[in-house]
C-alpha cells in the first residue's frame, strides 16, 4: 500500500503536501515547528491537520507491518493465492485484515480442530459438494465411525462434521463483515440491573447508608438504538457493568441475522441437509460469531465514546491552559480547609513568594477573628490586589470570609473562585520541592493557586495533565490515548504562547519544540550560572543544543530586553536577513519594529505580498507572518481574551430569583451542557438545550472552559442546590 496516498485520499489533502509532511517527520521537525515555520511547504497546514496526518501514518504504517507478517504466515502454510494476496493488500483496516486471516491463524484446540483431527473433514465437505444427494447417508455416516480415532457412533460423526461447517461459516469475512455492521446500525443496546453480588450488594448499602442517589438507576431499565446512544451514555453503563451493578446486552432482530449468516455461506440453492445446515449456521452465530463480534460492537461503541470524551477534556484543558494571565498584581492565594485550617501565601508580580500563613476561620477550630487579623495584615502590609480562592472543601465558606472582610474593612483589593484541581498532586511532587524545598508540602497548594491566576498556563504544565479535573469519566478512557491526547494540547499551548526564556521554569521549557526535561533543565543550569539571555544565539552555547535543536526551538524562546528586537518575536532567526532586507527596503531602524510595523504593511499593500516576498526570498506565507510579528512584537495571544471575573462581594441562593441576569465563568463543558460559575455556592448548569434558540449538537460549538458569558437564571431548586440557567433570548 502506498501510505501516503492512502492518507492524502483519506484527508482529502494533495498528495505532495503528505510527501512534504511525512518527510518533514522523518527529519525530526516537530508539528509546532512545521505549523508555523514551514507552511511553504505543507501548504499552510494547520497543527490539526498535522497530527491526523501523524495519526494515520502510525495506524497505515501498523497494518502494513500486520499485512507482511499476515502473508509470510499464510505462505509458510502453502496457502497464498493470488487472490487472497491482493485481498490483504487492498485491505486499509486491520479488522479487515484479521478477517481475512482467521481461517488461516494458527489455532488453540477447537471443536473444529478436534472433529478434523479425527478425520471428519472429508465428511464435512462431502455434505457441502452434495446437495442433491440421494444415497443412504446413514451408511455414509458408517464409513467415519473409528472407536480409535474417538468416533463412536453416526451421531457423533454428524457432530463433528457440523463443528467444522460451524467454524468455516465463522470465518467467512463477508458473513462477519454483514454481520458486525447489521449489529452497528441495526441492534439496540440493553442494560439491566445485575444480580447482585457481594460486591454490588456492598456498594449499594454504603449508598444507602449515606443516603445518596443510586447513580445507575436509569439504567437498571434502560434500552436505546445503537445509533443513538450518547458516549456518556456508553461510559456509565460500561463503568456500571464493570462494578457488576449492570448487565449490558444487544438486542436484534435474531430471525433476520440467522436468515443472513444462512444465506451467505450456503446461498439460496436447495439441498437435502437443509435442516442440518440451518442448525449447524445457528451453531456457528451463537457460539462463534456473535460473542466475537458483540465484543467488537461493543469495542466500537467505548472507542467512539472514549474518544469523544477524550476530545472535551482535550478541549477543557486547552481553554483552561489559555486562560489571560493576571499581571501587575500582588495575589493572595488561599487553599480552603476546615479541620487543617485555610493556608495562605502572598506572591509578588513574578511570582516570588513573600509570606504565608496558616488560618482556621471555619470550624471545628473557628478562630474567625484571628483569621480576619492576619489575613487583613497580610492584604495591607503587601498591597494585595487579587485573592485567589481554591474551589475545593471549604470554598464558598472562605468566599464569604473574605467577602465580609473586604467589605468590613473597606478594602480595594477584589477575589476570584480558582480551579485548584491537581494543587495537591503539585505539592508533594519533585517540582514543587526543588522550588520551594524550606516549605512543608500543606504549604504549597496556596502557592500554585495564587500562581494560576498569575499565570495559568506557567503554572498548570507543572502537573500531570490528567490531574486537572476538566473532563468526565477521565479515569474509565483509555489512559495511553488520553496522556498523548493532553501532552498534545500542554505542547500546542505552550508553543502557541511562546515562553520567556529568562523566567521560564524547566517544566514549562520542556513542553518547547524540540526540548525535553534534560535539555530544560540545562537551559535553567545555564541561565543561574551566566545569568540572563541576551540573544537566541547564545542557546546555541548550551550542553545539548545541536544545530537541529536550536531549529525547532528558537522561534518559541523569546527575550523581551536582549540585544536583538526580533527575539522578542515568533520570527525565526532563520529568517533575520530577510527581515533586515525588509528593513533595508523602507531605510527603518530594526530597534524600531514597532513602529515600523505599519509602514511595512503598506509597502506590501502597495507593491504586492508576491514580490516583496520574493525581493527578500521568502515565502508568501511567512512573510505574511513576519508582518504579523512586527506590528505587534512581545504579544501575548492571550491578552486578547476577556479578563476573568472578579469579585468584592458574595451572592447567597437565598439572592437569587428566576429571570435575574448575571455573568459567570464557564467552568467545564460536558456532553450535556456546561457548568457555569455565577458566585454562589453551587455552579450552575447551562443544558445544551438552553444554550441558543436554535439546536445545538455539540455544547463545544458554542462554549469553552474560561469563557466569560451573561446568563439568565431559569430555574432554582434550593432544597439540592440546583440552578438551570439559560443563554436562549
Amino acid at each position: 500500500m502506498d501510505i501516503n496516498k492512502q492518507i492524502s485520499l483519506e484527508l482529502s489533502l494533495k498528495k505532495e503536501q503528505v510527501d512534504s509532511v511525512i518527510t518533514l517527520f522523518s527529519e525530526g521537525a516537530t508539528i509546532p515547528f512545521i505549523a508555523r515555520y514551514r507552511k511553504e511547504r505543507t501548504g499552510g497546514l494547520d497543527e490539526d491537520n498535522l497530527r491526523e496526518i501523524e495519526d494515520r501514518l502510525n495506524y497505515l504504517t501498523l497494518l502494513n507491518d500486520r499485512k507482511a507478517t499476515i502473508l509470510a504466515s499464510i505462505t509458510e502454510q502453502g496457502k497464498l493465492t493470488p487472490e487472497l494476496e491482493s485481498q490483504i493488500n487492498q485491505c486499509i483496516k486491520l479488522q479487515e485484515l484479521e478477517d481475512l486471516y482467521l481461517p488461516y491463524k494458527p489455532k488453540r484446540r477447537t471443536r473444529g480442530t478436534i472433529a478434523k483431527a479425527k478425520g471428519l473433514e472429508p465428511l464435512a465437505q462431502f455434505i457441502l459438494d452434495n446437495p442433491a444427494f440421494s444415497g443412504d447417508f446413514e451408511a455414509k455416516l458408517k464409513e467415519f465411525i473409528s472407536e480409535e480415532l474417538g468416533v463412536l457412533t453416526t451421531k457423533d460423526a454428524l457432530q463433528g462434521a457440523g463443528d467444522i461447517i460451524a467454524e468455516m461459516i465463522s470465518e467467512n469475512p463477508e458473513i462477519r463483515k454483514e454481520v458486525r455492521s447489521f449489529l452497528n446500525e441495526k441492534s439496540v443496546v440493553c442494560s439491566a440491573k445485575a444480580k447482585e453480588d457481594t460486591a454490588a450488594a456492598s456498594a449499594n448499602l454504603k449508598l444507602k447508608s449515606k443516603g445518596e442517589k443510586d447513580v445507575y438507576l436509569i439504567y437498571y431499565d434502560f434500552k436505546i438504538d445503537i445509533l443513538r446512544i450518547k458516549p456518556y451514555q456508553t461510559l456509565a453503563m460500561n463503568r456500571g457493568e464493570e462494578e457488576k451493578f449492570l448487565k449490558i446486552s444487544l438486542d436484534f432482530d435474531r430471525e433476520q441475522v440467522l436468515a443472513m449468516v444462512y444465506s451467505g455461506f450456503f446461498g439460496k440453492k436447495k439441498t437435502v441437509f437443509e435442516e442440518f445446515l440451518k442448525n449447524t449456521s445457528e451453531d456457528a452465530f451463537d457460539r462463534l460469531i456473535f460473542p466475537s463480534i458483540e465484543r467488537e460492537v461493543r469495542n466500537t461503541l467505548t472507542e467512539t465514546a472514549e474518544l469523544h470524551a477524550i476530545e472535551i477534556f482535550a478541549n477543557n484543558l486547552r481553554s483552561l491552559l489559555l486562560q489571560p494571565p493576571v499581571t501587575n498584581n500582588i495575589i493572595m492565594g488561599l487553599d480552603p480547609g476546615f479541620a487543617s485550617g485555610t493556608k495562605v501565601a502572598v506572591i509578588d508580580e513574578t511570582g516570588k513568594y513573600l509570606a504565608g500563613e496558616t488560618i482556621y476561620p471555619h470550624p471545628p477550630m473557628s478562630r474567625t477573628e484571628s483569621a480576619e487579623k492576619i489575613t487583613k495584615n497580610l492584604i495591607e502590609k503587601y498591597n494585595v490586589g487579587i485573592i485567589a480562592i481554591g474551589n475545593g472543601t471549604a470554598s464558598r465558606e472562605t468566599e464569604l470570609f473574605i467577602s465580609d472582610i473586604i467589605k468590613k474593612h473597606s478594602l480595594k483589593c477584589k477575589y476570584i473562585i480558582v480551579n485548584e484541581a491537581g494543587a495537591s498532586v503539585y505539592s508533594a511532587s519533585e517540582t514543587a520541592k526543588i522550588e520551594f524545598p524550606e516549605l512543608e508540602a500543606s504549604q504549597r497548594g496556596n502557592i500554585s493557586i495564587a500562581r494560576r491566576l498569575l499565570d495559568p498556563l506557567a503554572e498548570l504544565v507543572k502537573i500531570d495533565p490528567k490531574s486537572i479535573g476538566v473532563g468526565l469519566y477521565q479515569h474509565d478512557v483509555n489512559q495511553k490515548n488520553l496522556t498523548k491526547k493532553l501532552d498534545d494540547v500542554v505542547i500546542s499551548c505552550v508553543n502557541y504562547v511562546g515562553v520567556d526564556i529568562n523566567t521560564a521554569s524547566a517544566p514549562l521549557l520542556s513542553y518547547v519544540s524540540g526540548l525535553n526535561k534534560r535539555l530544560a533543565n540545562n537551559v535553567v543550569k545555564y541561565r543561574e550560572e551566566k545569568g540572563r539571555f541576551k540573544s537566541r544565539a547564545e542557546l546555541m552555547k548550551i550542553s545539548g543544543f545541536g544545530e537541529k535543536v536550536f531549529e525547532q526551538s528558537a522561534g518559541f524562546l523569546k527575550i523581551s530586553d536582549g540585544d536583538n528586537p526580533l527575539d522578542n518575536t515568533f520570527i525565526h532567526p532563520e529568517s533575520y536577513d530577510s527581515v533586515n532586507e525588509l528593513f533595508k527596503l523602507l531605510n527603518v531602524e530594526a530597534a524600531s519594529i514597532r513602529e515600523a510595523g505599519g509602514l511595512f504593511e503598506s509597502m506590501v499593500a502597495k507593491k504586492g505580498l508576491r514580490q516583496v516576498a520574493e525581493k527578500i526570498n521568502v515565502g508568501e506565507p511567512t512573510l505574511q507572518d513576519i508582518l504579523d510579528q512586527l506590528k505587534k512584537p512581545g504579544r501575548d495571544p492571550r491578552s486578547e481574551l476577556p479578563p476573568p471575573i472578579l469579585r468584592s462581594d458574595v451572592l447567597k441562593m437565598e439572592d437569587l430569583q428566576e429571570g435575574m441576569k448575571l455573568k459567570g465563568t464557564v467552568r467545564n463543558v460536558v456532553d450535556f451542557g456546561a457548568f457555569v460559575d455565577i458566585g454562589v455556592k453551587q455552579d450552575g448548569l447551562l443544558h445544551v438545550s438552553q444554550m441558543r434558540n436554535s439546536f445545538v449538537k455539540n455544547p463545544l460549538d458554542v462554549l469553552a472552559a474560561g469563557d466569560i458569558i451573561e446568563v439568565t437564571i431559569i430555574g432554582i431548586d434550593k432544597e439540592r442546590g440546583r440552578i438551570s440557567l439559560s443563554l436562549r433570548n
